[in-house]
């Protein structure tokens, strides 16, 4: 049955969707998996004859040593199609029907009425229902054009034949045009997530797998092929980005014959989906994101997230977590006095990070064993809340509820319940190993432990840390693949958690930025984007995390003067700018920072109070390179109005900085006036412009600001120039 508000077509209809700008062509004639003729910028109304010609001029041609029909490219691409790309099914029933011919049976499209073969409606959902009765299989494949102009699409797979089911792929793929022929993914590690790389497009297949058991920190992200040389304002490129937390796969392959597709899905091990009569598995959303530049396509991402009902939407509060401030070292007078110096500077939620649990002294032992320490804290963490709610700040608590110590009470009395293959532990990460919540009994411990402690104490804010990769995470009782099970679990954890305690908001973080997803942000509330807090690492870290999730979602703490994780030295003005355009946070022992550090550090935090509605509901503007030194971010209103951009010298040019700064995004027939920023202790010797050295900034239009701009104020390298830019 059509569910209520849609509309079932029979098998044979081309449907035209279109929002934002963008143009997505569906053929779903003559019974055939829907294939997409068409996605892209707008087509503008078609007509079913233009539908037609469409499909027709996209075919291509039979010559060569080719099959005598044309190849045609399902979402869910098909072998017996002839296609000799990767195909979208991969599974089979004891050796055999592992090549299905799936004959579509109906067409749900979601709020529009019937009427012509083609079908034409702004943002809306198309399901499509097939089966192949020889194969005794059956698959569902979802199409969605969301407001924003993003395509997401996911498949489910059916058996319903007598045997068992054997699945190991099961993904989707989106054509792109020949014109797109350079790809731009993201590489990394610990501590120096999303650095963008960039090669040709050429025959074969550029593929990405993920087998972390997590998104991991060198996760592709989104892996986008483009027009030579696209950058944030300019070219065309088309990218997918796959929404699960496992192990998962990007790619893009191109075939000789000149086809080319951008695909995705999960990344199944072996044996991990088995599926018995009646059983099925649908993949995770795959994200389909066409821009004109980056700054389009990071657009409609971040407007998609910002729609949902469960985006975050009240003022993103100031965060201080304790972590680089005592590490493990909870001492009670100690962790007071950090939170009055919090509360003095404007800081808005206090987070209590590792260490605050039963025989956690280091990170040997104690994960599992979710209960205050009444070594450390006699009198349980109530001294320490209740004196955080006193000031007016939230409270925070960190967890990592998917993991556990060989040192813990629950590792001893439930061995069975560590992921293993087979008699052996896995190797050891950062000294622990994976709790097995597949298996309900741990699921409900786990859940149960951490309801508890959130009912005992005033909780607002859960740090959901994830420390290790899933290496060799096997099931009982045969040591069966369990990846799949364990996201899965988590997701429900996560789900659980909220349910019980509304209002609750959840970071995820994974050993910083190593889970990074539209699939863990749907169920947490923003990302730590990666442990290393260098402003200079962050920089280009925050940047690109941004072409995926907009700035509200997105950690970023003031660190200490001398960064942990780099040992480099920095002002605070690069460190607090740097954070500024995220959500902000300090991550210092406020009790080492100086008198004029701290009145100077709640200076910024009475800007970024004062503009995070901007940075928080603004379009994200990223300046075109001038220069590998320098290097321009900010935020412009939905109106235009005004700017709050970032101009960061990330080192010294070259050649003498005499290149001008435009700013882009702003709206040509009006007038705006831009005027520096200044907060704090000065730099010593600057040589600026005229413009700069005018506290009431300087008025020119919108396009002469994005064509023309002004020249380059000076600053030593590793600062960042803040300039502020209204209407008049």
């Amino acid at each position: 049955m059509a569910e209520a508000g849609t509309h079932r077509r029979g098998p044979d209809a081309f449907i035209h969707l279109a929002a934002a700008g963008v143009s997505v062509l569906l053929d779903a004639t003559d019974g055939r998996l829907p294939a997409v003729v068409h996605w892209g910028p707008s087509l503008g109304p078609l007509t079913l004859a233009d539908a037609r010609a469409l499909t027709m001029a996209a075919e291509e041609p039979r010559s060569g040593n080719v099959v005598d029909e044309p190849v045609r490219v399902a979402i869910l691409p098909e072998h017996t199609a002839g296609w000799q790309g990767k195909p979208g099914l991969v599974g089979h029933h004891a050796g055999a029907d592992w090549s299905p011919l799936f004959t579509v049976t109906s067409i749900d499209v979601d709020e529009m009425p019937s009427g012509e073969p083609l079908i034409e409606s702004g943002p809306a959902s198309v399901t499509f229902r097939a089966e192949d009765s020889v194969a005794g299989l059956g698959v569902v494949v979802e199409v969605e054009l969301l407001v924003s102009g993003l395509l997401r699409v996911r498949a489910q797979v059916q058996n319903r034949a007598p045997e068992v089911y054997a699945l190991e792929d099961l993904h989707v793929v989106l054509p792109i045009p020949l014109r797109a022929q350079e790809i731009l993914d993201f590489a990394g590690r610990w501590g120096r997530e999303r650095v963008p790389q960039r090669r040709e497009l050429v025959v074969g297949i550029h593929e990405r797998e993920g087998r972390k058991g997590r998104t991991g920190h060198d996760a592709a992200t989104i892996l986008s092929v483009g027009t030579p040389g696209f950058g944030f304002r300019h070219g065309e490129l088309w990218g997918v980005h796959v929404a699960f937390s496992g192990n998962h796969r990007h790619y893009a392959e191109r075939l000789p014959a000149g086809a080319q597709v951008l695909g995705g899905g999960e990344l199944l091990l072996p044996g991990e989906v088995r599926l018995a009569t009646g059983e099925a598995y649908e993949t995770p959303w795959v994200y389909g994101a066409y821009g004109a530049g980056l700054d389009d396509q990071a657009h409609r991402f971040h407007r998609y997230l910002r729609s949902r009902s469960t985006h975050p939407v009240r003022p993103r509060p100031v965060t201080l977590n304790v972590w680089e401030a005592v590490y493990f070292d909870h001492d009670t007078p100690r962790l007071l006095d950090l939170a009055e110096r919090a509360a003095r500077i404007g800081v808005e939620r206090y987070v209590l990070d590792d260490g605050w649990f039963k025989g956690r002294r280091d990170d040997h032992r104690g994960l599992g064993d979710w209960t205050v320490d009444e070594e450390v804290w006699p009198d349980g963490l109530t001294p320490l809340v209740d004196r955080v709610l006193q000031l007016g700040m939230e409270f925070g608590l960190w967890f990592e509820p998917e993991m556990i110590s060989e040192e813990s009470d629950l590792a001893r009395a439930h061995p069975e319940w560590i992921m293993r293959t087979g008699d052996r532990l896995p190797v050891r990460a950062r000294n622990q190993q994976v709790l097995n919540l597949a298996i309900p009994e741990a699921f409900d411990h786990v859940l149960a432990q951490m309801t508890a402690i959130l009912i005992r104490y005033d909780i607002a804010y859960i740090k959901w840390d994830h420390n290790r990769d899933l290496v060799d995470a096997g099931a009982p009782p045969r040591g069966a693949a369990g990846v799949h099970e364990q996201t899965l679990a988590a997701y429900r954890l996560m789900e659980a958690v909220k349910a019980r305690f509304p209002g609750l908001e959840i970071e995820a973080c994974s050993s910083g930025g190593g889970r990074v997803d539209l699939g863990v942000i749907e169920r947490t509330d923003r990302v730590w984007a990666s442990d290393d807090t260098d402003p200079l690492e962050r920089q280009q870290i925050n940047r690109w995390t941004m072409q995926l999730l907009p700035a509200e979602l997105i950690g970023a703490h003031v660190g200490a003067g001398i960064n942990d994780s780099t040992g480099r030295a920095h002002a605070l003005s690069f460190r607090a700018a740097t954070s500024l355009f995220g959500h902000l946070g300090v991550e210092w022992d406020l009790a080492k920072a100086t008198e004029q550090e701290s009145r100077d550090l709640a200076l910024w935090i009475e800007l970024y109070k004062h503009h995070r509605h901007l940075l928080h509901t603004g379009d994200l503007v990223r300046g075109e390179e001038i220069d590998p030194a320098f290097q321009l971010t900010g935020a412009v209103s939905t109106d235009r109005s005004q700017a709050l951009m970032f101009l960061a010298f990330l080192g010294r040019p070259v050649v003498s900085p005499r290149g001008r700064l435009t700013i882009p995004g702003l709206n040509p027939e009006k007038r705006y006036r831009v005027s520096p920023v200044r907060i704090g202790t000065p730099d010593p010797g600057r040589a600026d412009p005229a413009w700069y050295g005018v506290d009431s900034g300087v008025v020119l239009s919108g396009r002469a600001l994005a064509v023309a701009g002004l020249h380059l104020p000076g600053s030593f390298p590793e600062r960042v120039v803040v300039l502020h830019v209204t209407e008049e």
